[in-house]
């Protein structure tokens, strides 16, 4: 019964008191409210903006080419035609944990079918492209390697394609003209939307790309590489790898290629992200700094108002530690319980204004847990002085207090 006695007396002390109690805890929920809320809402842009990353394909590794000199004209990242087929084969043969890897040529063309016309761009691919992007089929099937060895006459279109130039559907089978050479499309791409940079993914035409460079381009270059590593944790490694590999094919001094991970990416889109959610969490901190010093002025109001309470406990044989403790349950009451107000009031807000306007929202438990044992560390840092100083109490003194 001893044990439980001092939060009785706290809970007897607190609810003569009520609309005071309400008062001091309004600090803390508003504290612990706007720095769930906030942080919810920036985590969670800052998760769209992963899964939109996480979107251009999985553990990808792409190699670009590098810039170009010629006499007085010069040429900036991915305008030389520094990396070929044969770089793209030597990745694949000889980087081991190189799982995929596409060689890629970029254009863009008016295409036509069924009388109507439509420019998009037009991407020479390997048929290892849909495993690295992560990108599913519709309708229909991906080219093979025997279409690549054979220049194929055969197409993959997105979504956006299919919209603009088979208006009735089911384009399989169907004959799209590219620069006047006839390509029989084969399969249709699940729809992806727009990506990190807004660009619409759906709006693209896959052909192989050597079908790309001996049919449409007369090109003997590829503009880059797209490689697949294992595993997260192998980026870095086959990224370090195909440099070696390409410095020593090249063999050229000065880098003519650019090697670039989807973890740098997700690092570079992620930290405007993340400062947003630091910068948000200390603002919304400062109302807990301001709860405290609220809790911090009524524990010391309260114990002006109950001087002569505390010395007849002193009196019969209550000891200044007993009143320590007494009056740092009261306000680690407090704290916890506008904490927990908080917490419930700041997933109620974060989820209104998600679905008011469409934002993304994560609530994630460990910062639930971090408003707790914030809370807690508020009520007893707020409460030390106010029970100490009741502590202190000379017990004469405070029987004669009026």
């Amino acid at each position: 019964m001893k044990l439980f006695a001092p939060f009785k007396i706290a809970g007897r002390a607190l609810r003569r008191n009520k609309m005071r109690s309400l008062l001091t805890m309004l600090g803390i929920i508003i504290g612990v409210g706007s720095v769930i809320a906030s942080v919810s809402i920036t985590t969670g842009a800052s998760r769209q903006v992963e899964d939109k990353v996480s979107a251009l394909g999985q553990n990808v590794v792409t190699v670009f080419s590098g810039n170009f000199t010629s006499g007085g004209m010069r040429g900036g990242w991915g305008s030389a035609p520094t990396l070929t087929v044969g770089d793209a084969r030597a990745i694949k043969n000889e980087i081991a944990n190189a799982i995929a890897v596409s060689p890629e040529v970029r254009d863009r063309a008016q295409i036509l079918a069924n009388g109507l016309n439509w420019n998009t761009q037009v991407l020479g691919e390997g048929p290892d492209y849909i495993q690295i992007r992560n990108w599913d089929i519709a309708e229909g099937a991906m080219f093979s390697d025997t279409d690549v060895r054979s220049l194929g006459k055969v197409a993959i279109i997105g979504r956006t394609v299919v919209d603009q130039i088979f208006p009735e559907g089911d384009p399989v089978g169907q004959t799209l003209i590219i620069r006047n050479i006839p390509f029989k499309v084969i399969g249709v791409l699940a729809p992806k939307g727009f990506n990190l940079f807004g660009q619409d993914q759906d709006d693209v035409v896959l052909i192989p790309y050597t079908s790309h460079m001996h049919r449409i381009t007369k090109r003997t270059f590829i503009n880059s590489i797209m490689v697949q590593a294992a595993t997260k944790e192998d980026i870095n490694q086959v990224q370090a790898d195909i440099n070696t590999l390409l410095f020593d094919r090249h063999k050229t001094s000065d880098p003519d290629f650019t090697v670039r991970s989807q973890l740098e990416l997700m690092e570079m889109a992620t930290a405007t992200a993340r400062t947003m959610t630091l910068l948000v969490g200390v603002i919304a901190s400062v109302s807990l700094i301001v709860g405290g010093i609220g809790i911090m002025n009524i524990m010391l109001v309260s114990v002006t108002e109950r001087t002569r309470e505390i010395g007849i406990r002193m009196a019969v044989g209550a000891r200044g530690r007993d009143i320590l403790i007494q009056f740092l349950i009261e306000a680690i009451t407090l704290s916890l319980a506008g904490g927990f107000v908080g917490i419930v009031l700041g997933v109620l807000t974060a989820q209104i204004i998600a679905t008011a306007t469409g934002w993304p929202t994560v609530t994630s438990f460990v910062w639930i847990i971090g408003a707790c044992v914030s809370s807690a560390a508020i009520g007893i840092f707020s409460g030390f002085y106010p029970a100490w100083k009741a502590s202190r109490l000379d017990p004469i003194e405070a029987l004669r207090y009026e």
